[in-house]
C-alpha cells in the first residue's frame, strides 16, 4: 500500500522510534512490539527490511553482540509463530552468531556496553532547529552486581528529561550534581548551556566511566581537587566526592544555583552525609531579602495536575503549565539555591529518614510529581516507567 502525506509522516515517526529503542537496548519484546505496530499489526518484509538495513547489518561493531543475537531469536518466533514469511538474510545471521559465540561466561555481571540515548525534541518549545539529542552512554549490564553506579536509572532518565524540557530554568545557571552515575545530566546540562557544570561522585570507577562518557559525546573535562573548584573555562568538573569526608570549607566553595540528584536516597547510612552536604550546598543566601514577601517564601507550583503532556507545542493548556512551571522555578532560584531530586521510592521507612534527616536541618523538601512534569521526550522506551518516578524540591528553610 503507497503511502502518503500524514501517514507516512507517521509511518516515518514509529520508524524513528524504532531505531531509538534499537539504539538504546531496549528489551528485545519492546522492539517486537514497536516493529508490530511500524507494520500496522505483523512485522511484513518491509519492516523486516527496515529493521535489517537500519538495526542488524549496521549494528555489528556497535551494538553488543549477544544483545543482537537475543533480538534476532525473538523476530524469528515472532515472524514464524504467526505464519509469516521471514527475510534469508535474519537465518544467515542468528546461524552465524550461533556458531560463533558462546554462552554468557558467569561471574560477568560488570560488563559495560554503549547505548545510544535519544531524546526526541521534535516538539519541545526551544528546540525548533534540533530533531534529536543522541547521548552515547557507556553504562554497566547489570545494574545490580556492584556496578550500580555506571547504570542507567530511571531517576536519571527523568530529571534528563526535564533539564531538556526545560532548558531556560537551567540556562546560565551553575548546576551540581551529587551522584553523577554515567554523566547524563552533565551532558544534557552542557547542552542546554549551563554557565558551569560540576559532577560528583563518591566511587573512582563511576567518576572515570563518567569522564568517557563526556569524551564521548564530544565535552571537554577536567579533574578538580575538592578543595579547589576555581572555574574553568568550557569544561565540565569532575570532581570526587565522598559524602562522608566532604569538609564544609570545601563544599562552601562550589556555590550552586542548583543542586540535581537522581536515586541517591536509597542507604539509610548514607542519608546524614547526604543531607549534611545538601544543607551546606543550600546555605547560600541571595542579596535580596525574600523573607519580606510571603509568596516568595512559599512559591505556590503550578496546580493544573490533571493537564496530559501530549508532545505538541500548540496546546494552549500545555503552553499555560508550561509557563506556571518556569515561573515557579524562577521565583525558587530568586531567593537561594535549591535540589532537585528524582527518586523512586523503594522502602518507605528508608524515604522516612531523609524527610526527618532534612526537617532537622532546616530543609524544606515539596513534592513536585502531580504538578511539574516534562514532556515525554523517549516515548519508545517502554522499560522506563516515568511513573515510579517522585521530584522532589528542597530549600533551605527561611528565617
Amino acid at each position: 500500500m503507497l503511502l502518503r502525506g500524514p501517514e507516512m509522516e507517521d509511518l516515518d515517526l514509529l520508524r524513528q522510534r524504532l531505531v531509538a529503542a534499537f539504539l538504546a537496548m531496549e528489551p528485545p519484546d519492546c522492539l517486537i512490539s514497536l516493529a508490530r505496530t511500524c507494520g500496522g499489526g505483523s512485522i511484513g518484509e518491509d519492516v523486516q527490511g527496515f529493521i535489517w538495513s537500519h538495526c542488524i547489518d549496521r549494528g555489528d561493531e556497535k551494538c553488543h553482540v549477544p544483545y543482537l543475537k537475543n533480538f534476532l531469536k525473538k523476530l524469528i518466533k515472532e515472524v514464524e509463530s504467526t505464519g509469516g514469511s521471514l527475510l534469508d538474510e535474519f537465518y544467515e545471521r542468528y546461524a552465524f552468531y550461533m556458531a560463533s559465540l558462546k554462552e554468557d561466561v558467569p561471574g560477568k555481571g560488570n560488563l559495560r556496553v554503549v547505548k545510544c540515548i535519544s531524546f526526541l525534541l521534535n516538539h519541545v518549545p526551544g528546540f525548533s532547529d534540533q530533531m534529536q539529542l543522541l547521548v552515547p552512554l557507556q553504562c554497566s549490564v547489570n545494574m545490580l552486581e556492584g556496578d550500580t553506579g555506571c547504570a542507567l536509572w530511571p531517576s536519571g532518565i527523568f530529571l534528563s528529561e526535564f533539564i531538556l524540557s526545560f532548558p531556560q530554568v537551567f540556562a546560565r545557571k551553575s548546576c551540581l550534581e551529587v551522584g553523577s552515575g554515567v554523566g547524563l545530566l552533565g551532558i544534557c546540562l552542557q547542552h542546554v548551556k549551563a554557565s558551569k557544570v560540576v559532577l560528583t561522585d563518591g566511587d573512582m570507577s563511576s567518576l572515570a566511566n563518567l569522564k568517557l562518557n563526556l569524551v564521548m559525546n564530544g565535552i571537554s573535562n577536567t579533574d578538580v581537587p575538592l578543595d579547589n573548584t576555581c572555574s574553568v573555562s568550557d569544561a565540565v568538573q569532575c570532581i570526587h566526592l565522598p559524602w562522608e569526608s566532604a569538609k564544609e570549607s570545601q563544599l562552601q566553595l562550589f556555590m550552586p544555583d542548583i543542586v540535581l540528584g537522581a536515586d541517591v536516597i536509597y542507604d539509610p547510612s548514607c542519608l546524614p552525609h547526604l543531607i549534611r552536604v545538601l544543607s551546606i550546598l543550600l546555605s547560600r543566601r541571595k542579596s535580596i531579602d525574600c523573607s519580606s514577601d510571603s509568596k516568595a517564601q512559599h512559591p505556590t507550583p503550578p496546580q493544573d495536575h490533571r493537564i496530559q503532556y501530549d508532545n505538541g507545542n500548540d496546546n494552549p493548556a500545555q503552553l499555560q503549565l508550561e509557563a506556571a512551571t518556569l515561573e515557579f522555578l524562577s521565583e525558587e532560584l530568586g531567593c537561594g539555591p535549591v535540589a532537585l531530586i528524582a527518586s523512586v521510592i523503594r522502602n518507605i521507612d528508608t524515604f522516612r529518614c531523609f524527610l526527618k534527616l532534612a526537617h532537622e536541618a532546616n530543609i524544606a523538601v515539596r513534592d513536585l510529581t502531580q504538578t511539574v512534569r516534562p514532556f515525554d521526550l523517549l516515548p519508545y522506551m517502554q522499560s522506563y516507567s516515568r511513573a515510579d518516578v517522585r521530584l522532589f524540591i528542597l530549600s533551605q528553610v527561611r528565617e
